[in-house]
């Protein structure tokens, strides 16, 4: 079994193990929850225990003092809020008349809705009549009178009015307290607990696992900072917003909105429901409703695109569709509070991935970064037939960087694995051609782009500045080694040193090198570029080296092997090359060598050669 085999076994085994954690994760929940809550709680905790022992505080004084201090906060927003709630709750009687004469003045009056009403009220009335007939009439004496008969469920006596209270009390309570045991537990053994991983894991993973630990941890006590402080930024503003709108209670609703934009994607619609209908409950008139509907808007939009991510920036390293799968998975497995956990949990599962390679599946589908580099990407757009998105591939890419780049980094790599696909027979013939067109289309378009450098150096933004005008007769000539890919290599740096002011020209692939030499024979040549591409043709390169030496012994060689492996002294020896001519890996040093000696290099006319030749003979 290769080691294709071996890796795959391993992860379909890994896949299998997955699917079965989560099987536990689903049955252990009434453990686990309470666990994972004190986890989440820990990293959020840690960083402040760290910076109390720094100031010479014991391990233990400051887990005591951390937690007192949590547990005081959290107390005091409690107390708050029941407060708040029971303030409200006294005052939404006075509220009812306005509430039904809003209600009466959007009620319609005629129209489909009535009709619609009115006939919804009869069919129910005709479907309520059988009941009534088929009712059985028992027969009574005459002068009696039934007897009705009413069940009545027995008064609860005081054990059974205890254990009602006790049931419904005691789960969140017992819940708080083993979550307050498992935090101080981890706070005050966090070393011990690490220590214990590391040698679980193996000691010959030490390095791995203590770079995972302090990533996933640094990860999830950053995002829930974060968290927190875009929380309160979002929350403040609310409260004093609805407060100067006339909201009741507008203390209430600024810690809601704090409290449930935890939860992700629902608890900010949760948070704005409740203002939105008081405002509609309190006020007579409208203004009140639609200045509360347009402050959740405001802050919201602030939020998301200013406060976020000017603060989260790369804390969390999840794509936005991984947030949302993970928050509808960790929902349906623990409920509200795996959706609370559903980002801390899943950033853990990215790091776990990210760092062993065993589990890089979780990477892969978790993270935020490209799994696929640009040429790939770019590769993959050509073979799907999308022209449209390989082209603003390539725009977003010239956003910060020049042409030559994006030719020698996406472009020719693209067309590497291309030709490499055409040698292995996956790809049919209609989808080369298919490919070619397009890849040719694509660069004969950024024949006239003009680089971000270039406009910057430009005086007065005239960013056809660096645009020079070639001469009609061209001093070098690119010929392709073989294949479509080498012709648009060629056509590329042709194309380049056209941009530069260079008389420049392409021949094509499909010319028989008898024919191509031929048309060299008419032109005042300096250069010759030969051009191939990865996998290289190196017999195809060799042999052209050969006979345009042998025909134009005066003409200067540049070989572009784009890809190629080999040093540039192997690759000059292999295709037969003099020790005066120059081999070159990228577009951009081909571009160089040839401009140069395009325009400074001594003229040699291909016609002068011909007469040497023939004065030889």
């Amino acid at each position: 079994m290769d080691r294709e085999d071996r890796v795959g076994t391993f992860k379909a085994t890994a896949v299998v193990a997955t699917v079965l954690v989560g099987a536990v994760l689903y049955v252990a929940r009434e453990v686990l929850i309470p666990f994972a809550l004190a986890l989440l709680l820990s990293f959020l905790l840690a960083p402040l225990v760290t910076r109390i022992r720094h100031w010479g505080v014991p391990r233990v004084p400051a887990v005591v003092i951390v937690v007192t201090l949590a547990a005081a906060i959290i107390a005091a927003i409690a107390w708050l809020v029941s407060v708040q709630l029971y303030d409200l709750a006294d005052k939404l009687p006075n509220y009812q008349a306005t509430i039904q004469q809003k209600l009466k003045a959007i009620k319609p009056d005629g129209g489909p809705f009535r009709r619609t009403s009115q006939m919804i009220k009869a069919t129910g009335q005709e479907l309520s009549k059988p009941a009534d007939q088929a009712a059985p009439e028992m027969p009574t004496n005459e002068g009696e009178k039934p007897i009705p008969v009413e069940i009545h469920a027995p008064k609860p006596n005081s054990v059974q009015v205890v254990q009602r209270v006790l049931g419904t009390v005691l789960n969140p309570l017992l819940t708080v307290g083993i979550v307050a045991v498992f935090v101080i537990f981890m706070l005050i053994y966090l070393e011990d607990m690490r220590n214990r991983f590391l040698r679980l894991v193996g000691m010959s993973q030490i390095n791995v696992t203590t770079q995972a630990l302090d990533d996933a941890a640094s990860r999830v006590s950053r995002f829930l900072l974060m968290n927190l402080v875009v929380n309160v930024t979002y929350g403040i503003p609310i409260g004093i917003g609805l407060y100067f709108i006339g909201v009741p209670n507008a203390v209430l609703w600024g810690l809601m909105a704090t409290l449930l934009r935890f939860i992700p994607y629902v608890g900010p619609w949760i948070a704005a429901a409740f203002p939105i209908a008081l405002a509609f409950a309190v006020d007579p008139g409208w203004l009140m409703l639609i200045l509360t509907i347009l402050l959740f808007i405001g802050i919201e939009l602030l939020s998301n695109n200013v406060i976020e991510p000017w603060l989260y920036g790369t804390s969390t390293g999840l794509s936005p569709i991984t947030v949302i799968v993970a928050a509808v998975f960790w929902t349906w497995l623990w409920g509200p509070v795996g959706l609370l956990l559903s980002t801390p949990l899943t950033v853990c599962l990215a790091v776990i991935g990210r760092h062993f390679p065993q589990l890089d599946f979780f990477y892969i589908l978790l993270a935020d970064e490209p799994v696929l580099n640009l040429e790939t990407r770019f590769y993959q757009r050509l073979v799907a037939r999308d022209p449209e998105e390989a082209a603003e591939l390539a725009e977003d890419f010239l956003k910060d960087r020049p042409l030559v780049a994006l030719y020698d980094e996406v472009v020719l790599p693209a067309l590497s694995m291309v030709e490499m696909g055409r040698r292995r027979g996956t790809l049919h013939e209609l989808k080369q051609r298919y490919i070619w067109t397009n890849a040719r289309s694509l660069i004969e378009g950024l024949a006239d782009h003009v680089d971000k450098s270039s406009e910057a150096e430009s005086p007065d933004g005239d960013t056809d500045a660096k645009q020079v005008s070639a001469p009609a007769t061209p001093s070098v000539v690119c010929i392709p080694a073989r294949a479509d890919a080498d012709e648009l290599a060629a056509c590329i740096v042709a194309q380049l040193l056209r941009r530069r002011g260079i008389g420049a020209r392409a021949v094509s692939a499909h010319a028989l090198t008898a024919e191509s030499l031929e048309e060299l024979r008419n032109e005042h040549l300096q250069v010759v570029c030969i051009c191939t591409i990865a996998p290289a043709a190196w017999r195809h390169a060799r042999y052209l080296c050969k006979r345009v030496r042998s025909h134009f012994p005066r003409l200067k060689i540049i070989a572009l092997t784009c890809g190629a492996e080999e040093d540039p002294a192997d690759i000059q020896q292999r295709i037969g090359l003099a020790p005066s001519d120059i081999v070159v890996k990228t577009i951009g040093h081909a571009v160089d060598q040839a401009g140069l000696l395009g325009s400074n290099g001594a003229s040699t006319d291909v016609r002068q050669e011909k007469e040497h030749a023939a004065v030889g003979r």
